[in-house]
């Protein structure tokens, strides 16, 4: 039993480490954002490349290699061997519209993390210069020669 405990905490610790929590939240957002990407796909540029190629539908744009063979009663015989051409473009349009997104996150990632960068060696430039500027503290020596001067004085 307490062996059971264990794992289970060891679980529950692994669980809730924040990268674990980070990539599930990304896994999410990723399958949203691949239904996005899907829909503007389907259903925005594939209809205007429909149109420039003059078909109702992209994935209708097929090389058949083999028609399909049918007998008298209808039923195929052999399958039809078709190149699936509208399917492959848009599954890379698809893909360079993902790429071109990731692409602007990183590009605007890196941007900001190089000011944030410039932005702390500014800061670090800055108090050096001010650390050189300020007079170095008195040696010990000095110390002990005003404390003596400050003595006599009040003698």
């Amino acid at each position: 039993m307490e062996e059971k405990k264990g794992l289970v905490k060891e679980f529950k610790d692994f669980i809730m480490r924040g990268n674990v929590l980070d990539m599930a939240v990304g896994v999410i957002i990723a399958t949203a954002f691949g239904k996005i990407t899907t829909s503007l796909v389907k259903d925005v540029f594939m209809p205007f490349i429909s149109w420039i190629f003059g078909a109702r539908d992209m994935t209708a744009l097929n090389i058949i290699v083999r028609p399909e063979v049918v007998n008298e009663a209808g039923e195929v015989v052999k399958e039809a061997i078709v190149i699936g051409f509208g399917t492959l473009v848009t599954a890379i349009i698809d893909f360079i519209l993902v790429a071109l997104v990731v692409f602007a996150i990183v590009k605007a990632f890196n941007k900001a993390r190089d000011k944030a960068e410039a932005k702390k060696k500014a800061e670090e430039e800055a108090a050096k210069a001010a650390a050189a500027e300020e007079p170095a503290p008195p040696t010990q020596e000095e110390l002990l020669a005003e404390i003596r001067d400050l003595l006599k004085a009040s003698k």
